[in-house]
């Protein structure tokens, strides 16, 4: 469903992304891991259209993707939610929800049971009515999802869903992941530092450490990978 191939993204004279490659087949939850700095977001950015490539190539269902405008690959299922919320302050709940749904100007009975389904699970139908700056940051973290899936995505990519969030609601966040990948079958690429929950959540694993593609492939294969242990596993287990 979503393939990166050979992207880097040059910012002057840094090397933010270096030729890295992966794939997220439908119907995967697929982790994007690595320690601070490592180009994690920058790919995300690159992926949703907030910044162009330096090189390389980016589809989606078989579509080339990466010289079209952020805007023409969010109607094509491309959708995201940011490291640092960005919700419209001044609608409501319900409001920055449909929004996405506007967007993609679609009113399918199924897709609106979908939309519907999601704002009881995760937790968001008495605050319907209220503004992003009355939710707590869990509510306004699940908000953010539950606005990408108004775009009824082909791609879902979550940056940090999880940061936070205590223990409880983290492994709630991994159960409405799990529902949302037998309700509306999607590609999610998902970045946590969490490594417990990113570990229970994903069945495939892609590594950067400063720019470059460390490993990729199943999380017991990646995480026994001496450069992994090296470059990210060994500094985050001494956080």
């Amino acid at each position: 469903m979503l393939q990166v191939r050979s992207v880097s993204k040059n910012f002057g004279g840094v090397q933010a992304v270096d030729h890295v490659s992966f794939t997220v087949e439908a119907n995967e939850i697929h982790g994007l891991i690595g320690p601070n700095g490592a180009g994690k977001t920058t790919m995300i950015n690159l992926i949703s259209g907030l910044l162009s490539l330096t090189a390389g190539e980016i589809e989606v269902d078989g579509t080339r993707i990466d010289q079209l405008p952020a805007e023409q690959r969010a109607r094509l299922g491309v959708a995201r939610t940011f490291q640092n919320l960005r919700l419209f302050p001044n609608l409501s709940v319900r409001r920055n929800i449909e929004v996405a749904e506007i967007h993609q100007r679609r009113t399918d009975k199924i897709d609106q049971e979908l939309i519907d389904d999601a704002i009881d699970l995760f937790h968001l139908r008495d605050v319907l009515d209220a503004t992003p700056d009355s939710l707590s940051y869990g509510q306004m973290r699940r908000l953010e999802i539950v606005r990408a899936l108004g775009l009824r995505p082909k791609v879902l990519m979550l940056d940090e869903p999880a940061a936070g969030m205590n223990p409880e609601e983290t492994d709630e966040l991994f159960g409405n992941l799990t529902w949302l990948r037998e309700r509306h079958p999607c590609a999610i690429l998902l970045i946590d530092h969490d490594l417990k929950f990113i570990m229970s959540a994903c069945e495939k694993l892609t590594v950067m450490n400063m720019g470059s593609l460390l490993a990729s492939g199943l999380p017991k294969d990646v995480t026994a990978d001496p450069a992994v242990i090296n470059a990210y596993l060994g500094h985050n287990n001494n956080e």
